[in-house]
């Protein structure tokens, strides 16, 4: 298990997302960005260390990572391999809705096995990631859970093989 700075915002925060796409997201300087940067590579480096390497204090350092997580800029997580942890399936599916995709999103976000909800315009209204323990854990989670949800008319699932790359990286491409 590793941590990381995952720079994407949540799902409570979608005000702010809403915030940004109206030109009201938070302006971060080179500073804030090379936090940022640092704590990707190692989030549980010091704030000491990463004042060093950016130029501030400890305690600036402290301020800036608190303003940050408190606007939905970053999170930072431990993120793990799923099959260490006893999850042993995983799959994306992608799913087609009649009607509100919204609401059918919003269904699929308080599933604890889905972990990745994005509505798409393409072949799918909505694509999830799902991890589960096992196959007949997925098969109960798309068949008894997804497919039952009034407005989905279809679901594709393209299970995973193996994960050959997960990063969490791009927040200051």
């Amino acid at each position: 298990m590793h941590s990381e700075v995952v720079a994407s915002r949540s799902a409570d925060q979608r005000d702010s997302t809403r915030e940004s796409r109206n030109g009201n997201s938070p302006q971060l300087d080179a500073v804030s960005l090379a936090i940022i940067q640092q704590l990707q590579e190692d989030g549980r480096r010091p704030y000491a260390a990463i004042g060093k390497a950016v130029g501030l204090s400890e305690a600036a350092v402290r301020q800036r990572v608190q303003k940050l997580l408190d606007q939905g800029v970053m999170q930072i997580v431990a993120v793990t391999d799923p099959l260490t942890v006893g999850f042993r399936r995983q799959a994306m599916v992608g799913i087609n809705v009649e009607g509100d995709v919204e609401s059918i999103a919003d269904v699929l976000t308080g599933m604890s096995e889905v972990e990745y909800v994005v509505m798409t315009a393409g072949s799918f209204d909505i694509l999830a990631e799902i991890v589960c323990e096992d196959d007949d854990h997925l098969l109960d989670v798309i068949n008894k859970r997804i497919r039952a949800l009034p407005g989905v008319r279809s679901t594709e699932s393209f299970v995973y093989l193996k994960l050959k790359k997960q990063t969490y990286m791009w927040g200051t491409r």
